[in-house]
């Protein structure tokens, strides 16, 4: 909720309008778990806010670490009992990132996402969002997010607009958009709305620059073109703080040949942007693996020498499944309650 309308909860239960910024300080400063902690509001008001209120944080319900430090949570997806949703937390130095879900599954459907292979549950509300920055253990700790777990975040774009209005504002975590990344397979009319709307950066999901070879692993691709989608992103300034990054998933012998990345680089040419290549992680009944670290290397520096710059990224979490594409909502190692 915003302060406008905490207001009209302080009144309802018989709190000064004051009370409003309290309750947003405990919320999305102090990360309380329950509405008991609020403990500069009285006692009374307390009881009259759990009458009618819930704080919205849900508990996690499993939990796994990997070797490398990467956490993923596991969490209820409430409406729907055998559903599930999965976030995972990624330190890196003196960065703590959360990679965050917007939907319970996914509509779209790639066919080397272990989350689009589940289907559709349902959007998660911007409740359901931000509880997951503070149900984590490292809810004070955390400086980044990346919409990037599972759902196709423009799908659900409003939801996701309004966890980022209170990640952004003054009263709400007061997070510079510098610190959000929103990634999209390229959800056209959303992509629009979310340019204009908002600053955060946008990381697209590419993974082939032909696009009826994209289509044949992203159904999406039909409705709406690469091209289309890269002609839009053109229509906006990147030169500044936002950026724009494309991700570029590989896989052995359908993605990674010279081919494609001089295709890439035609598609790309005069952007102000950045591709990062990532490494496939193998999922059951799929009939690509990842290419040498040879062969990413080649593809990296042919792209750089075309005035792309290009990055491999660092697989992390592999091991308790919680690498990009891995996400599916029903492991989690180690399991404990909270």
């Amino acid at each position: 909720m915003t302060p406008d309308e905490l207001k009209e909860v302080a009144l309802e239960c018989g709190l000064p309008k004051f009370a409003a910024s309290q309750i947003a300080n405990w919320m999305y400063v102090r990360k309380v778990r329950s509405i008991d902690e609020m403990t500069n509001i009285s006692k009374a008001g307390r009881e009259a806010l759990k009458d009618k209120y819930d704080l919205g944080v849900v508990p996690y319900i499993g939990l796994a670490e990997s070797s490398d430090g990467t956490k993923k949570y596991l969490f209820p997806f409430e409406s729907k009992e055998s559903s599930a949703i999965e976030a995972v937390m990624i330190p890196d130095d003196d960065r703590a990132t959360l990679c965050v879900s917007s939907q319970s599954g996914c509509k779209m459907a790639c066919k080397f996402c272990m989350t689009g292979r589940q289907g559709f549950h349902g959007n998660l509300d911007a409740a359901d969002i931000l509880s997951q920055f503070i149900a984590v253990d490292e809810a004070h700790k955390l400086t980044n997010t990346v919409f990037m777990g599972m759902g196709e975040p423009l799908d659900n774009y409003d939801n996701v607009k309004r966890a980022i209005d209170v990640l952004t504002a003054d009263w709400g975590f007061g997070w510079s958009p510098k610190r959000i990344t929103v990634s999209t397979i390229g959800v056209l009319p959303n992509l629009r709305r979310y340019l204009d709307e908002c600053r955060c950066h946008l990381a697209v999901s590419l993974h082939n620059p032909f696009p009826e070879e994209r289509e044949s692993m992203m159904p999406a691709q039909k409705a709406w073109d690469i091209n289309n989608v890269l002609g839009l992103i053109r229509e906006y300034d990147f030169t500044g703080q936002r950026r724009v990054s494309f991700e570029y998933t590989m896989f052995a012998g359908f993605n990674d040949d010279k081919r494609h990345a001089d295709a890439l680089a035609r598609l790309l040419k005069g952007m102000e942007c950045r591709v990062n290549l990532i490494r496939f992680h193998q999922i059951p009944d799929f009939p690509y693996g990842c290419p040498t670290q040879a062969v990413m290397e080649m593809f990296r520096d042919r792209l750089s020498r075309q005035g792309v710059t290009t990055t491999i990224r660092a697989s992390r979490g592999e091991d308790i499944l919680a690498a990009c594409g891995m996400l599916a909502g029903k492991h989690a190692e180690k399991n404990r309650q909270q």
